[in-house]
């Protein structure tokens, strides 16, 4: 959610490479593109609903009314909706019992949508308090791990929870350092964002040159590097690329 759709997709485009269509949800709405893969969704909404700018990620359901039951039902908070768009489909933005925000969706999605493989967000990470928790919350409010036709498999892995969809790991549930919140915001119980770019030091002085800035040290392991920004509005993401590709 952002503040001026325009701004955001300067900036966006110049660190990240994408391209924008628009969406069919109205004029406030478009879809980030990456080679013509869709990978992430501006909306120009944050002033009139009230809320900090952020990327927050949106989860499917069969029904948004059974969702936000099961929601309140485990103390969980309704910000907003379910609100149905004309042009089909509901939403709703809500959070979770530690107050990381996340959004449900009800209604046709495209099968070129995707977290994981290709140009897609490379991965969503939920920092919190206690991951087996937070697993036990999500695994019932979306139904992760019942067997249910598209969903996905949960397993433990390295002090992390990890979901996959088709094999493919798409989400992680870390007990992070949330003592030190005040010291750190984006280690506050929150929902993160991982998108890929070819390379850091580009995206990073694009970032900066447009007005965004670095909130974290540029970190690597065997395989990846990368790096936690806030654009100009203060919304976090993480940028990664592969280690092999990059060059400090």
């Amino acid at each position: 959610m952002a503040r001026d759709l325009g701004t955001s997709q300067r900036f966006y485009g110049a660190v990240a490479g994408w391209t924008f269509r628009p969406a069919r949800l109205g004029e406030a709405f478009s879809v980030a593109e990456m080679d013509e893969v869709p990978v992430a969704g501006i909306g120009a909404l944050a002033s009139d609903l009230g809320v900090a700018v952020a990327w927050t990620p949106y989860f499917a359901v069969e029904d948004a009314d059974v969702a936000v039951d099961r929601i309140r039902e485990r103390t969980g908070t309704i910000a907003v909706g379910p609100v149905s768009f004309p042009t089909g489909g509901r939403a709703a933005l809500v959070a979770d019992p530690d107050g990381a925000v996340f959004g449900i969706w009800e209604g046709a999605v495209s099968r070129d949508w995707r977290v994981g493989r290709g140009r897609a967000p490379a991965w969503l990470e939920l920092r919190t308090r206690n991951a087996f928790d937070a697993a036990m919350f999500y695994g019932a409010v979306l139904e992760w791990a019942t067997g249910r036709t598209g969903c996905c498999e949960v397993s433990y892995e390295e002090d992390q929870v990890v979901l996959r969809q088709g094999g493919e790991p798409v989400a992680r549930l870390n007990s992070g350092p949330v003592e030190l919140a005040s010291y750190s915001p984006h280690t506050r119980p929150r929902w993160h964002v991982h998108f890929r770019v070819p390379r850091l030091k580009p995206a990073i002085e694009a970032a900066v040159s447009l007005g965004g800035r670095t909130v974290s040290d540029i970190t690597s392991n065997a395989t990846e590097r990368w790096v936690a920004l806030r654009d100009p509005d203060g919304a976090l993401f993480t940028l990664t690329t592969s280690l092999a590709a990059d060059i400090p």
